[in-house]
């Protein structure tokens, strides 16, 4: 069933949901959140099935491929396919959206905002999340990049809290700073490129020849481009802000798959279309990536607010999965791409406890709490894990992912990567102490009336949890998959891996 067009598919499963969802009746408020949850289901499905029939050992470099004519005048085509990098981070989204649309039950107001336009908006917002990983033509990806931007500014402006207006135009004009920029590079690779028919498909750019300063400035759009939308320091002020004043659903689908967008368009696009430049720009981006590992860390553990302290902990992930990607090492990238969705899921278990905590005490301060683990065991053990997860401890799933960064980074650069590791000494910090002052001591006279985890609240956080712990103590799987699409990266920048510094034992091979 290759031939089957499994990737449209996918991306038109959750739209025709949104559509039918937003048709309902106002008064079905219920009805809508039963459909959207069926049709973020059926999605995962369907991704399930799509999965199944992937070849990790196919030579092709795409796999279930679409490719028709869209506007042809210009060279633009409708191009979908996968790779492993792609595959693994839009079975993240599909795995995702149902966890925050269950999650996100009761966030919505009936009497004060629109119940199926918020869940409407969250499916619209997977099948943008599966089209962009899925474009193979750049001008589509562009497209859908800056698609994305329109619920997400809608989740947070309609439905986040009290300064959600500054926060979803400071997203949203940080973002399309970002995607004027690509768009110039986009319309300048045209250029190069000398146009014709498919003129934007990925493969067809590969290997443009193209002048030094060129070259630079083309990377340099995409580039700056993708460091907004990780974020990358130092354009990551808007995200604290957006993440802070999002739902509890919409911080997650941002930090954890939008932002992810930025570092896929790195691995995809910046290092294959423009090797040279990448190589150019690897000093400064390693710079940028490891100041904004400890930065973010520092940042978070000086945080008040519960949701802008995660927030800060992603900065510094993110650092993290940049100085893997540039380290121009197979297990750095291949550490880089099991990191995105190791730190999707453990950012998502956080945010959506986070809310949880924040529905029953009504405040994201961190001194409102304590005492939580006495009253809310469950509770309390569940956000010990993401927590634990979130500062790599190992045996939880991003230690693999964070210990394949750093020994890809040490392998080519040995300072970067023993300054990179400050982050993990400093994220024990601002977990264990948010752990300590929410969770431990006596319960407050506000803590002490709180539930534990109820049966919803359970469905939503198990899944989360059964998946940082598999992914823990079997990454093989998915780096089976990861891996081939690394080592196409690799040969397009025109880098190998490090010869080892220590020569084997005369002997010890057989």
């Amino acid at each position: 069933m290759t031939d089957y067009p499994w990737l449209t598919t996918l991306a038109l499963v959750p739209l025709v949901g949104a559509v039918v969802v937003a048709a309902l009746p106002w008064r079905y408020e219920y009805l809508a959140r039963q459909v959207a949850l069926g049709f973020s289901l059926v999605t995962l499905a369907i991704t399930i099935g799509m999965a199944l029939q992937f070849d990790s050992d196919s030579s092709k470099q795409f796999q279930f491929t679409e490719l028709h004519e869209w506007i042809p005048q210009f060279g633009v085509s409708y191009s979908l396919g996968v790779d492993g990098i792609a595959l693994v981070l839009i079975a993240m989204a599909t795995v995702l959206t149902p966890v925050c649309i269950l999650a996100s039950w009761h966030d919505v107001d009936p009497t004060r905002r629109s119940v199926k336009g918020y869940f409407a908006l969250l499916l619209l917002l997977e099948t943008f999340m599966v089209g962009v990983f899925a474009a193979t033509d750049v001008f589509l990806f562009y497209v859908l990049f800056e698609a994305m931007l329109v619920p997400m500014y809608f989740i947070i402006g309609a439905y986040g809290g009290p300064q959600r207006s500054y926060a979803a135009v400071k997203f949203l004009l940080y973002s399309l700073l970002g995607g004027l920029l690509m768009l110039a590079a986009v319309i300048g690779l045209f250029v190069v490129s000398d146009g014709g028919e498919q003129a934007f498909l990925f493969t067809n750019l590969l290997g443009t020849e193209m002048g030094t300063g060129t070259e630079r400035l083309l990377f340099a759009g995409f580039f700056i481009a993708f460091a907004i939308k990780a974020p990358l320091w130092p354009v990551h002020t808007w995200l604290p802000d957006a993440a802070a004043e999002s739902p509890p659903g919409g911080a997650v689908l941002l930090v954890g798959v939008l932002d992810k967008v930025g570092t896929f368009g790195m691995i995809r696009f910046c290092l294959p279309l423009f090797p040279d430049a990448s190589q150019w720009a690897t000093p400064v981006v390693i710079t940028l990536a490891v100041v904004g590992i400890l930065y973010g860390a520092l940042l978070a553990i000086g945080q008040t607010d519960m949701k802008r302290l995660i927030a800060y902990t992603s900065i510094s992930h993110f650092g993290f999965i940049v100085l893997g990607i540039f380290a121009m090492t197979s297990q750095g990238q291949s550490g880089a791409t099991l990191y995105m969705v190791n730190h999707g899921f453990s950012t998502a278990a956080l945010f959506l406890i986070a809310g949880f905590l924040i529905s029953r005490r009504g405040s994201r301060l961190i001194a409102d709490y304590g005492g939580v683990q006495k009253v809310a065991p469950m509770l309390a053990g569940t956000f010990l894990v993401a927590g634990l997860s979130s500062l790599a401890l190992p045996g939880l799933s991003s230690f693999v992912s964070e210990f394949l960064v750093l020994v890809g980074t040490f392998s080519r650069y040995e300072a970067a990567a023993i300054i990179a590791t400050g982050g993990i000494i400093l994220a024990s910090l601002y977990i264990l102490l948010m752990y300590q002052r929410t969770m431990t001591g006596e319960p407050t006279e506000q803590t002490s009336k709180f539930a534990d985890l109820g049966t919803r609240e359970a469905w939503v956080v198990a899944p989360l949890i059964a998946i940082i712990v598999a992914l823990g103590f079997l990454p093989k799987p998915l780096l089976d998959v990861i891996n081939p699409a690394v080592d196409r990266t690799m040969q397009h920048v025109g880098v190998t891996d490090p010869e080892p510094r220590v020569p084997a034992a005369e002997g010890s091979e057989k």
